[in-house]
């Protein structure tokens, strides 16, 4: 196998790609970009070209397709994506600064971030690789979280660092597969880096998890119970029966009165992890072990929005003190740490969550489908909030689906309108 993956620089008909000798252009379509000066490949896309309301998406089949410029990038056919809030709040410029000076440290245009392709999560197959990628060759199915500051999944083809890709599981579509990445990568960032977890140290602790039934949330719940711990989620009366089955020991329900209240009389944590922020920081800290090495991590932190109102410096300066004086406040009153908690790319973790979820232990969570021609009414199911986990987008149909293209968009319409 490790042979093989080293031909799949060479290997283009695997890939499905075929490369012009005379300039070394890769066409992924057999449609070419109405542009008079140059030939250039291109792929569908939803793009957005301002930030905005949902308006601002537009379909296009004129999207620059990615080329492979690093030894170390590899190429994936897009079959199946999925939506998290932060695409929400990207569209709607959120994050908008600092992304942008990691996109282009050097550029100084106002709207060079733009067309700006959403998505974070990639389910799809490999179909070209740079010359010095060992891990993967064309034709390998894959999974990945696109980092916010890379064109993303909306799209026929992605294209990824090596490092910031993995295998998907075998056990799962690429529907299914598709509602996982960014949830994990995110959730082992904050339990593992800030939190202090892992599969050998986890077991018997204690963690609560506010905020439960969404993505990240339900993946947690099932990492930390595949690691042994004993985990306590808040969420609405209409999600119990999902997190309960996803392996919760205890529920509390924040619409039958004080969420806090309830949780008081519950044995103090080890862990807390909080997806929903705001006034949870203030009552959240007496429910931790104090004196033991407890952590409250947040995944709600002021860094994005400060830039964005305040600048990159002064942003960043205030972000820097607000942490500081929250950790040693807490470390020196309660002896509990504060931490921030923030999504880090990294395809070996993925690894680990592929064996996890091939055992059997993790399960995919996937509210809602729609195909790619409906992306907008996806955001819309996302905006709608109240999670019970992901919503997917069928960028392409998956073989077990020929056929039901028609009956299945029906479906979907259906469900919508529900909804």
């Amino acid at each position: 196998m490790a042979s093989s993956r080293l031909l799949c620089s060479f290997n283009t008909k695997a890939a499905g790609s075929i490369k012009a000798l005379a300039g070394g252009t890769v066409c992924y379509r057999r449609n070419v970009c109405s542009s008079p000066s140059r030939l250039q490949s291109c792929m569908s896309a939803w793009v957005i070209d301002q930030y905005g309301t949902n308006g601002v998406l537009r379909y296009t089949e004129e999207s620059a397709a990615p080329v492979i410029h690093s030894a170390r990038e590899v190429m994936i056919k897009v079959n199946a994506a999925s939506l998290n809030p932060l695409d929400v709040s990207m569209r709607a410029g959120y994050g908008a600064k600092l992304l942008k000076l990691r996109r282009d440290p050097l550029s100084m245009e106002s709207d060079s971030e733009f067309p700006l392709i959403l998505g974070r999560d990639v389910s799809g197959v490999v179909v070209d690789c740079g010359s010095q990628v060992t891990h993967f060759a064309p034709g390998d199915e894959v999974w990945a979280a696109v980092p916010p500051w890379k064109q993303g999944s909306l799209a026929e083809f992605v294209k990824l660092t090596e490092y910031e890709v993995s295998h998907k599981p075998k056990s799962l579509s690429h529907t299914e597969a598709a509602s996982i990445p960014y949830v994990a990568n995110t959730a082992l960032s904050a339990l593992v880096n800030a939190g202090g977890l892992c599969r050998d140290s986890s077991s018997n602790k204690r963690v609560l998890i506010t905020g439960g039934s969404g993505g990240v949330g339900t993946f947690s719940i099932q990492l930390l119970k595949a690691w042994g711990a004993h985990v306590t989620v808040t969420c609405s009366h209409n999600a119990e029966g999902l997190v309960r089955g996803l392996g919760a020991d205890e529920v509390v329900d924040y619409t039958a009165g004080d969420a806090a209240e309830q949780l008081q009389t519950m044995e103090k944590f080890d862990v807390i992890l909080d997806n929903v922020g705001g006034e949870t920081e203030q009552w959240a800290m007496d429910l931790l072990k104090p004196w033991s090495g407890a952590k409250y991590v947040t995944l709600v932190t002021p860094l994005l929005l400060n830039t964005d109102s305040m600048g990159l410096v002064d942003g960043a300066l205030q972000a820097g003190v607000t942490l500081h004086n929250k950790a040693f406040q807490n470390i020196i009153s309660g002896g509990v740490f504060y931490r921030w908690g923030f999504y880090t790319p990294d395809g070996p973790a993925l690894d680990e969550v592929s064996r996890l979820v091939d055992a059997g232990k993790i399960l995919p969570v996937v509210e809602a489908q729609f195909p790619f021609t409906q992306v907008p009414q996806a955001f819309q199911k996302l905006e709608q909030g109240h999670a019970r986990g992901k919503t997917v987008v069928r960028v392409a149909e998956e073989e077990e689906d020929d056929g039901r293209g028609e009956e299945s968009a029906q479906e979907v319409r259906e469900t919508a309108e529900l909804n």
